[in-house]
């Protein structure tokens, strides 16, 4: 533990800064806040309160119920600052005496957070009823330079609002004078009291008061033993004090020290008070914060605990957010897309290569491929779907596709309404009321009727793998090139050999039936045309470099483009349920999931990382 107050309260700041920068986001994951929680009211009540600046020295005297808890204290304190009852419970609220000169009451007030802090006006104060927890406060004509000492209720009161305040005075502490007796130093609340303080390493002075010197001089060790064994008190000071009324009255009550095991024999009074001015202040106050920070820095019961419990709620919505994926949810099967839309956009790519003369004239004689061609088109579409357009029959299917996956994205979200864990069911049930089915499904079907067949992305992929495709087969490309050069000045003589290969090589990929609908009308021009493998003596020139040959090499390239044509589809139908379904949500449980990813939780693990190695 360091000596140095101004660099560790600087630590200690910064893990307070970091809590505070983490709170939104980790009850944004519904995380509580630590608000009460003993390492908390640590960090505010006692390290917060009392560091980066020259310490005070916070002497509580407590103990149970009638004991002479105020007779002590005004013993310690040199006067009568605390009237004196023969009543149970007198002290209903703690007093602070100060040193002469002390007006810091803003110190006061961070020294005793939980209480609020009130001149004292008259010996009454403390004595009065009041839900508040209240703390008097006043100078005191013999109160050492630095010291502050208290009297407290009593902490084994019926009263649970005394329990609250018991608690507020440990926290803030740094030294607690136990005051005990035959019959207190054993009691349940008692002990439950002191063994909190024994867990944050306070420093304890033990008087056992009322005794009888000589009947009681083989008991107080037993008492103390008792005491030590049931609280894992170690005190560092042991006195006892006779049963003296008129000497309490007096400020004349002798108060004999009698070792730490309390078997050393009474001799001469000790001077309590000055004992108390002697205490070493630092020392102590560096003992109490690293007992503060123990408990900050316990992994079962401290911010460690906290920040897995942020951890764990993230992963909760880690965990909610996947159940919701759309890219999942919306995994189906698509429907291959026409070959006739795919060689269209090959065409157009291959067409923006060609030389202006070129373009126009195969440009001019496309026009007369598309009449010569209208019968085999004919047969095609008749083969393929009751005389229906491939491209319309594409989009029907892809159609009841969309409409099947969205179908099935409610479905699993109805069934994650009912059975997901508690982030998602209230937040699913809320957004599947009424009739969002129907109209989710309406709202699709019109989405998908302005959909173009193809996207602007999708164009730029299938350009850049034809281009990929180029590079990586540059003798075909160029054998290609100088066949379309020659089909430019032979027009029209290979104008329909040009037109059914591409049909050809596209029903090669896409199925049989086109291949043979194609094939018995054909053969002849394709061959000569080198899709099929080759004029006669020149087949050699349309291999590519790995020895596949181009028929291959194409039937490759068509598949990866029909396939990222489907996967394209499937991320457009995702996206549109992520904005139009599951938007808002899905952001949150992401942000949720993100929370122990995020910058405010890493630093306050960086914050714990620099006070633990203080605690080594």
């Amino acid at each position: 533990m360091p000596s140095d107050f101004t660099a560790w309260s600087g630590q200690v700041a910064r893990l307070a800064r970091a809590l505070a920068a983490l709170r939104p986001a980790a009850e944004g994951v519904g995380v509580a806040p630590p608000d009460g929680e003993e390492w908390f009211e640590l960090l505010q009540q006692k390290l917060l309160a009392q560091l980066g600046r020259q310490p005070l020295l916070v002497v509580a005297v407590v103990g149970g119920t009638n004991i002479g808890k105020s007779v002590v204290f005004n013993h310690l304190a040199g006067e009568t600052a605390s009237r004196v009852s023969p009543l149970a419970a007198g002290t209903k609220h703690p007093v602070c005496l100060v040193p002469r000169g002390f007006s810091d009451e803003e110190s006061l007030r961070r020294l005793f957070e939980g209480f609020q802090v009130q001149p004292w006006q008259s010996p009454d104060d403390p004595l009065r009823e009041a839900p508040e927890h209240l703390l008097f406060w006043r100078e005191g004509a013999n109160v050492p330079p630095r010291l502050l000492l208290l009297d407290t209720p009593d902490i084994d009161s019926d009263a649970q609002v005394n329990w609250q305040r018991a608690d507020h005075v440990r926290r803030s502490a740094d030294v607690l004078v136990a005051v005990l007796t035959q019959q207190k130093y054993n009691d349940a609340a008692v002990k439950r009291f002191f063994r909190a303080g024994v867990e944050a390493d306070k420093p304890a002075i033990v008087l056992f008061n009322q005794c009888d010197l000589e009947q009681d001089r083989d008991f107080w060790p037993q008492w103390l033993a008792t005491f030590a064994e049931e609280t894992g008190a170690r005190p560092d000071l042991v006195y006892v004090a006779p049963y003296d009324r008129q000497a309490a009255t007096e400020l004349e009550l002798p108060f004999y020290e009698v070792g730490p095991d309390g078997r050393r024999p009474i001799g001469a009074p000790a001077a309590l008070r000055d004992e108390l001015a002697a205490l070493r202040f630092d020392a102590i106050k560096i003992r109490t914060f690293r007992g503060a920070v123990s408990k900050v820095l316990d992994a079962h019961s401290g911010a460690p605990a906290y920040l897995q419990r942020i951890r764990a709620a993230g992963g909760d919505f880690a965990a909610a957010a996947a159940a919701l994926s759309t890219t999942e949810m919306a995994r189906v099967q698509w429907p291959v897309v026409p070959a006739s839309l795919l060689v269209e956009e090959i065409r157009q790519w291959w067409d923006a290569s060609r030389s202006t003369w070129s373009r126009k004239i195969h440009g001019f004689y496309r026009a007369v491929g598309q009449g010569v061609m209208w019968p085999l088109r004919k047969a095609w579409t008749a083969l393929a779907d009751e005389g229906r357009d491939p491209t319309e029959v594409f989009q029907a299917q892809e159609r009841a596709c969309v409409v099947h996956a969205v179908q099935t994205v409610l479905d699993e979200l109805d069934r994650l309404a009912q059975v997901g864990n508690d982030i998602l069911q209230p937040r699913l049930q809320a957004l599947l009321g009424g009739a969002a089915r129907r109209t989710l499904l309406e709202r699709v079907d019109a989405a998908h009727v302005e959909l173009p067949a193809v996207d602007d992305d999708y164009r730029v992929f299938l350009r850049g793998e034809l281009e990929d495709w180029s590079r990586d087969n540059p003798r075909v490309v160029s054998f290609l090139r100088s066949l379309d050069h020659v089909a430019a000045v032979a027009r029209p003589a290979i104008t329909v050999s040009l037109v059914v290969s591409g049909w050809i090589v596209a029903g090669s990929v896409v199925g049989d039936v086109a291949v043979q609908a194609a094939g018995h009308t054909a053969t002849g021009l394709a061959t000569e045309a080198a899709i099929t493998g080759g004029i006669a003596g020149g087949g050699e020139a349309l291999v590519g470099a790995t020895g596949e040959g181009v028929k291959q090499a194409a039937a490759r390239l068509f598949r990866r483009l029909q396939n990222r044509y489907a996967e394209s589809r499937a991320d457009w139908l995702a996206g549109w349920l992520e904005r139009e379904l599951l938007g808002d949500l899905l952001v949150e449980l992401r942000g949720g999931a993100d929370v122990a990813r995020g910058r405010e939780f890493a630093e306050v693990e960086a914050a714990l990382a620099a006070l633990t190695p203080a605690e080594a």
